[in-house]
């Protein structure tokens, strides 16, 4: 009742903030970044004077070493968007890193969905007062953050602002190189857990950052931007950190006593400090993802992260060509009144955003067009229009100029009556549609799958063929190069998909933070990248294919019933119900389903 009482008088967010408005600095061509990147396309590049270099990341090992080499690179800036940021072994590393950036002069802005800014993951708050940083969180909500009753409570009197979030994740350096995709920052995402996530992001070099640096910007001086210094104190913060570390210690004295040190909790402190391999006790990731981990991160986990090295941007192999980024407008998310309530009257269309109208695609010429567009001397690029509400719908209109073949990745895969009605009029045209998405033992928000299964078996119907990721990592084999998970992980528990791509005709690629879900599509800002290459959409399909094959279920439809086949070269058998799932999570989610509109999943 104390706790009850005590989140209702919380006071609400704080009036007149002071934001002051920053941009992007044009990149410094002295600088090794921008030299690597002009010298590179200077020798490498065919695809024109607007095109970027990419390179798709195929695992953590080489997604966390892209990250470690922009920041050790960094000579200007360094910009972080992100919808979570978790306070362990891998996201300490990488805050120390970027902390020692700031102290050789680098301008770092990270700006933070401020969702699980609560209790230890608060703590990376605490790079806000290292000098130089800027942090800003986005969408904040009033409370406590050491109290969940208070957190839940201002989440229930204002739920539609407690579901709209910042699912935008970037990480761009120099305003010249960067790296975008479905991937947050924490062990779970670098293999480095007992549960992790088979996830894709791309390194970008080039123009396009310089479009991603514009979108980041519009955020970071966004009304719903709140800098870290307006919403909670350095002293305490220091003070939930010594508290967490305290509650640690005692935990690991009854565990046997594996020492914690305090001040490694403290994600980035002002001065270095030596690389001990202390184990710490973060708590599992609350909301999208939870991993569902529960031991300590073990000497191990740390030792993998100072292990990890730097990826050698020199050598790192880049596929020229001509992309767009589609971007939402922060304005997605209603801005909040001086009480802290939503204002349903400030929200703005999402609009697809770029330095200019979303047209064409960046540096194409007007007759290479989409697949599935008639090319004409007259007639420009067929792209998703400003017409469209948001970067989900975008896609889904894209999706209508496909002729031969649509592979999609999306872990949470909600397709609503329009993506219905695009998928199978793609199927009567002749093109094979393939979606992998996770398995209901394979997915950490088990109600998300509701919104699946209900449209499951038409989908079938439809011609649509489905594959869903099997959970255990023993049966995953050497499926997906993109999910290899490093050292690590070879004792791992469980591993659930979380990239979020497209392949269109073996022409297009998109890579991005959204999934084709009604979450994405009405709730969530999101951000993804369009690019049109041949070599870069192969790389892709040779990532994707062998894990249709060897490491997900195949769904089909026998005599009117789901079946689910096991992958090749396993010891899996067929299931006529959702497999490794236990008889009271199937009913319980049966019963539920009625009440869970497609709208919040």
């Amino acid at each position: 009742m104390v706790a009850l009482l005590t989140a209702c008088s919380t006071p609400t967010l704080p009036s007149n903030v002071d934001r002051p408005v920053t941009h992007a600095s044009k990149p410094a061509p002295n600088a090794p970044l921008p030299q690597l990147t002009q010298s590179r396309k200077q020798k490498e590049n065919k695809a024109g004077a607007n095109a970027s270099g990419f390179m798709l990341l195929s695992g953590p090992q080489m997604a966390y070493g892209s990250r470690l080499a922009l920041i050790e690179n960094a000579r200007q800036s360094l910009d972080l968007q992100y919808y979570a940021i978790h306070a362990d072994a891998s996201t300490e590393r990488l805050m120390r890193a970027i902390a020692d950036a700031a102290r050789r002069g680098v301008r770092v802005r990270i700006l933070l969905d401020d969702f699980h800014g609560t209790g230890r993951n608060a703590l990376v708050m605490r790079m806000a007062f290292v000098p130089n940083v800027q942090m800003r969180m986005f969408n904040p909500l009033p409370g406590d953050r050491e109290n969940p009753v208070s957190r839940m409570w201002h989440a229930a009197t204002d739920f539609q602002r407690a579901q709209q979030r910042m699912h935008n994740k970037l990480f761009l350096a120099d305003n010249v190189m960067g790296v975008m995709g479905g991937r947050n920052l924490g062990d779970s995402y670098f293999g480095n857990a007992e549960s992790n996530f088979i996830d894709a992001d791309v390194l970008i070099a080039g123009p396009l950052v310089q479009d991603l640096s514009r979108s980041f910007d519009e955020y970071w001086n966004n009304e719903r931007a709140y800098p870290v210094q307006s919403l909670i104190e350095k002293k305490e913060l220091d003070r939930m950190r010594a508290e967490i570390a305290k509650r640690d210690a005692q935990s690991d004295a009854s565990d046997g006593g594996r020492a914690v040190n305090a001040e490694s909790q403290g994600m980035a402190s002002p001065a270095p400090e030596s690389r001990r391999a202390t184990a710490a006790r973060p708590q599992p990731p609350d909301g999208e993802p939870r991993p569902g981990d529960k031991d300590a991160i073990s000497t191990e986990q740390r030792a993998q992260v100072w292990d990890m090295k730097a990826l050698d941007l020199k050598k790192a192999p880049l596929i020229w060509a001509n992309a767009v980024m589609l971007a939402d407008k922060p304005g997605k998310i209603p801005a909040v009144d001086a009480e802290g309530k939503s204002d349903p009257m400030t929200a703005q269309p999402s609009t697809l955003t770029s330095d200019q109208p979303v047209k064409t695609l960046r540096g194409t010429a007007a007759n290479d067009s989409l697949p599935g567009a008639t090319p004409t001397s007259s007639s420009s690029t067929p792209s998703p229009t400003q017409s469209d509400d948001s970067v989900v719908d975008g896609l889904i209109s894209l999706i209508g100029y496909v002729q031969k073949d649509l592979l999609v990745v999306s872990p949470y895969f909600v397709p609503g009556e329009r993506m219905m009605a695009v998928f199978k009029a793609a199927v009567d045209r002749g093109v094979r549609v393939r979606i992998l998405t996770n398995s209901l033992a394979s997915n950490d928000a088990p109600v998300a799958h509701i919104g699946y299964a209900r449209y499951r078996k038409q989908l079938l119907k439809n011609g649509v063929e489905l594959y869903e990721l099997v959970s255990d990592p023993s049966n995953l084999r050497a499926a997906f190069g993109m999910g290899s998970t490093g050292n690590a992980t070879q004792q791992a528990k469980r591993v659930m998909l979380h990239s979020k791509m497209l392949v269109l005709d073996g022409k297009l690629t998109v890579i991005g933070s959204m999934n084709l879900d009604q979450r994405s599509k009405l709730q969530n800002t999101e951000i993804a990248v369009l690019v049109r290459s041949d070599r870069l959409s192969a790389e892709t399909v040779r990532l994707i294919e062998p894990g249709l094959i060897l490491g997900s279920w195949h769904v089909v439809l026998e005599n009117g019933d789901l079946l689910w086949k096991p992958p090749q070269n396993s010891d899996l058998k067929e299931e006529t119900t959702d497999p490794d799932t236990s008889l009271p999570l199937r009913m319980m989610l049966q019963i539920i389903a009625p009440l869970v509109p497609d709208s919040v999943l």
